[in-house]
C-alpha cells in the first residue's frame, strides 16, 4: 500500500514467495509503484513493514542449530516447563517439543542470588570450553538464560563476551536484554525463541534495507512490533521475538483507527486471511495489550499448550480458519475445517497451482460467493473445475451434494470463528453481544456477516481497502517501544531509588531506539505502568498510570488503580490480602501519524453490474453484484448482494442492508 500526502491510497497484492520472501516483498513494491506512477526516489515518507517471517520460522521449525546456556543444574528448564497441565483430565496430554533440544543445552557453574548479588562469577575457562562445544555442534545462535539473570545480567554478559571473542560469528540472545522478567521458564522460552529466529530475521531485514536503498528510497524502513508500534530495522532484527504478531498487530491498529473515525468506543476486529483468522477487542478506541502470550500451541484454544512469550503484544485470539484452510472428513464421518492450510503454495485447488484438497476458498467459489473470472481484478482467474473436483471428494465421503458440502464448510468456519471470539471476550470479562464487528483481510468480508449474526453484533463494518487493511494499519501508528523490568516488592515497602533506576534504564533504552527510528527525544511521550497482584497469586494485573508515580510516591494511589482494574477483570477484591508489585512497564511513543483521509466520491448511486445465484441461501433471489469503487456516499444496498472489489468481496446475505458512509465504509445491519 502506498499513501500520498493528500490521502490517496494505491494498493496491490501478490502471492508470497516462500523460497525468497524478499522477492515477494519487492514484487509488491514494484506493482504498487507502477500503479501509482511514482518512482522509488519520490517516496519521501516512512516505509513500514509488517511481517510473519518470525511466526513462519517457529511453525516450520526450519531454523539454524541453536543452543541454550543455563546455570548448572537447570539444563532441563525447557523440558520441565512450569509443570502445569493445561488439561487435567487428558491422560495423553501433549506439549510442543522444546525449540532447543537437550543435546544443545549447556551449563555454566555460576550463580546470581534473588536480590541480584553475585554469589559465583563466571569462570572464563568454562566459557572457552563451551565455545569449543558450540563450534563442534555447528551452533549458529545461542540463548543465554541464567537463574535470576533478570535481576543482574553481569554473568550473562560475561559469557556473551567470552563467546564473542572465541566465535565472533555467533548470534547471541541474553535473557537480561530480551526478557528481563521474573519466572524462569517463560524467560527461557522467550530468549530461546529470540535466539532461534535471529539468524533468519537479521539477514532478512538487512536485505530489506539494502534493497530499498538500492532502489533509491530515501528513508530506512521501520518494522511493526507485536505491541502495535514501529521501530528501526536494526533493533527489530536483533529482537525478532518482538515481531511475532507483527502482521496481526497492524490490523488491530487499523481497527482502532476506524473506531476513532466512526466514533465507536468499542468494537471487535475480525481479520481473516489465507491461513488464519484473528479477533481483537477494541476498548476505548484502543486495542488491548497483554504482557505475555503463547505461540505454537498443541491445541489452539488451550492456554498452556504452547511456548510462552513474555513480551508486550496486542491481545488477540488466532485460529486456523483462513481462505486456505483445508476441509476434511474425520473417522467418525464429521466435517472438519483447518487448522491445516494450503497456504499460497500450492494454495486452494481453485488457484490451479497443484492443490488438490478442498479449502474454504474453494467452498466460497462453489457457493457462488466469488467470481472465478474477476478474482484479483481478473489477473488471477480461478479454476472452478479443480475446486469442484476437490469438493466432490469431500461430498462423496459425507454422502451429500457438492453445494451442501461447500455450505457445511462455510458454516463451520463461521461457528469456529464465533466460538473463538466469544472465548476471547469472555476471558477478559467483556460481553461480546452487541459489539460492532469490523471485518477485513482477503476472506474476512466474505464471511463476516455470518460471524456477526452468531455473535449478535449490532453491525458489521467493511472499511475501504479491507483486504489490505493491515498494511494501512502499519501506516497509521507512531514509532513505539514497550519495555518491562521485574522487581518483586511489597506495595507497602517500595524501594523508590531502585524503581528510579529501572525506569531510568528503560527510558534511556527507549529513547535510543526511537531515535534510530527517527523520533527525536523531545518528541517522545512516555507512560509508566506496573504489574501487581495480591500476595500468593500466580497471575498479575497490568495497570497504566495517568502520571509518573515516582513523583508522588504514593502507594495508596497505586493501590486504588490496581483495585479498580482487578475488580473490572474479576468482579471481586480480596482487600484483606496485601498487594505486591511484580514488574514495572514503560511505553515510549513518538509523534502521532497524521492521516488525510479521502472522502467517498459524490456521485449518483451505482447500479448493479449483474446478478448471480448463491447456493448458500436456499430459496433466496439472485444476488445483485456491485462494483465497490463505483458506490456513492449514502447509497443503500439490500441483500442478497455481492459487492466486489479487486482483492475481496463483501457478502450481504438476505435480510441484511448495507449503507455506504462518507469515508467509504459499508455498514451492514440485519433487518429483523
Amino acid at each position: 500500500m502506498l499513501r500520498g500526502d493528500n490521502g490517496d491510497l494505491f494498493v496491490d497484492k501478490t502471492l508470497t514467495t516462500h523460497q525468497n520472501l524478499l522477492e515477494g516483498f519487492f514484487r509488491g513494491v514494484d506493482l504498487v509503484l507502477a500503479k501509482s506512477g511514482v518512482s522509488p526516489q519520490e517516496v519521501d515518507g516512512v516505509v513500514v513493514h509488517a511481517t510473519t517471517v518470525v511466526t513462519n520460522a517457529l511453525i516450520e521449525r526450519k531454523g539454524s542449530p541453536t543452543a541454550l546456556v543455563t546455570t548448572k543444574g537447570f539444563r532441563d528448564v525447557l523440558s520441565i516447563r512450569n509443570e502445569h497441565r493445561y488439561d487435567m483430565y487428558d491422560p495423553q496430554i501433549e506439549f510442543a517439543e522444546p525449540l532447543i533440544p537437550a543435546a544443545l543445552t549447556f551449563e555454566i557453574d555460576e550463580r546470581i542470588l534473588a536480590d541480584g548479588h553475585v554469589l559465583r562469577p563466571v569462570n572464563l575457562t568454562e566459557v572457552e570450553a563451551l565455545a569449543a562445544q558450540l563450534k563442534a555442534h555447528g551452533v549458529v545462535s545461542v540463548a543465554i538464560c541464567l537463574i535470576n539473570g533478570f535481576r543482574n545480567g553481569v554473568n550473562e554478559q560475561a559469557i556473551a563476551e567470552g563467546l564473542r571473542q572465541a566465535l565472533p560469528e555467533l548470534y547471541l540472545s541474553l535473557s537480561s536484554s530480551v526478557a528481563p522478567q521474573i519466572r524462569e521458564y517463560p524467560r527461557a522460552s522467550t530468549t530461546a525463541i529470540n535466539a532461534y529466529t535471529t539468524p533468519i530475521t537479521e539477514p532478512y531485514l538487512r536485505g530489506l534495507k539494502a534493497g530499498l536503498e538500492a532502489a533509491g528510497v530515501a528513508n530506512r524502513p521501520l518494522i511493526m512490533l507485536s505491541s502495535g508500534g514501529v521501530i528501526g530495522a536494526e533493533i527489530a532484527g536483533r529482537n525478532p521475538v518482538r515481531m511475532i504478531e507483527s502482521g496481526p498487530a497492524a490490523g488491530a491498529l487499523a481497527a482502532a483507527y476506524y473506531a476513532e473515525r466512526l466514533g465507536l468506543d468499542r468494537l471487535l476486529s475480525f481479520d481473516m486471511g489465507g491461513t488464519t483468522a484473528k479477533a481483537c477487542l477494541i476498548e476505548d478506541r484502543k486495542p488491548l495489550v497483554t504482557g505475555s502470550f503463547e505461540v505454537d500451541r498443541m491445541y489452539r484454544f488451550a492456554e498452556g499448550s504452547g511456548m510462552p512469550l513474555t513480551i508486550p503484544s496486542i491481545d488477540m485470539i488466532e485460529i486456523g480458519a483462513g481462505g486456505g484452510s483445508i476441509a476434511s472428513v474425520d473417522r467418525l464421518g464429521l466435517l472438519k475445517v483447518g487448522p491445516r492450510s494450503a497456504g499460497s503454495e500450492p494454495g486452494p485447488a481453485c488457484y490451479g497451482r497443484g492443490g488438490t484438497e478442498a479449502t474454504v476458498t474453494d467452498a466460497d467459489l462453489i457457493l457462488g460467493l466469488l467470481d472465478a473470472k474477476s478474482f484479483l481484478g481478473g489477473e488471477m482467474p480461478l479454476d472452478f473445475d479443480a475446486a469442484a473436483a476437490a469438493m466432490d471428494r469431500i461430498a462423496a465421503r459425507l454422502e451429500v451434494s457438492r453445494e451442501h458440502a461447500a455450505a457445511g464448510i462455510y458454516r463451520i468456519v463461521a461457528e469456529t470463528m464465533a466460538d473463538a471470539a466469544r472465548a476471547h471476550a469472555t476471558d477478559r470479562g467483556v460481553d461480546h453481544r452487541g459489539l460492532p464487528l469490523l471485518a477485513f483481510g482477503g476472506a474476512g468480508p466474505v464471511h463476516a456477516c455470518a460471524v456477526g449474526a452468531l455473535l449478535q453484533s449490532t453491525a458489521v463494518i467493511f472499511p475501504p481497502q479491507a483486504s489490505v487493511l493491515s498494511a494501512f494499519g502499519s501506516l497509521v501508528t507512531p514509532v513505539r517501544l514497550d519495555l518491562v523490568r521485574s522487581a518483586l516488592s511489597p506495595l507497602g515497602a517500595l524501594n523508590w531509588p531502585e524503581i528510579d533506576r529501572l525506569v531510568g534504564e528503560m527510558m534511556e533504552e527507549a529513547a535510543a531506539a526511537l531515535a534510530e527510528a527517527g523520533a527525536p527525544r523531545e518528541s517522545i511521550h512516555v507512560s509508566i505502568g506496573a504489574d501487581l497482584r495480591y500476595t500468593g497469586q500466580q497471575n498479575e494485573v497490568s495497570i497504566v498510570f495517568d502520571h509518573d508515580p515516582r513523583e508522588a510516591r504514593d502507594a495508596g494511589a497505586i493501590l486504588e488503580v490496581f483495585a479498580a482494574a482487578y475488580f473490572a477483570q474479576y468482579g471481586v477484591n480480596p482487600s484483606h490480602v496485601p498487594v505486591e508489585v511484580v514488574s514495572w512497564r514503560l511505553t515510549a511513543r513518538g509523534p502521532d501519524t497524521v492521516i488525510n483521509a479521502v472522502q467517498a466520491a459524490a456521485r449518483p448511486p451505482a447500479a448493479p453490474t449483474g446478478e448471480r445465484a448463491v447456493a448458500l441461501w436456499s430459496g433466496a433471489p439472485l444476488a445483485k453484484r456491485y462494483d465497490r469503487t463505483a458506490l456513492a456516499a449514502g447509497q443503500v444496498i439490500e441483500g442478497p448482494a455481492l459487492i466486489e472489489e479487486r482483492e475481496t468481496t463483501v457478502v450481504l446475505p438476505p435480510g441484511w442492508t448495507g449503507t455506504v458512509d462518507a469515508i467509504g465504509c459499508i455498514t451492514a445491519t440485519r433487518n429483523d
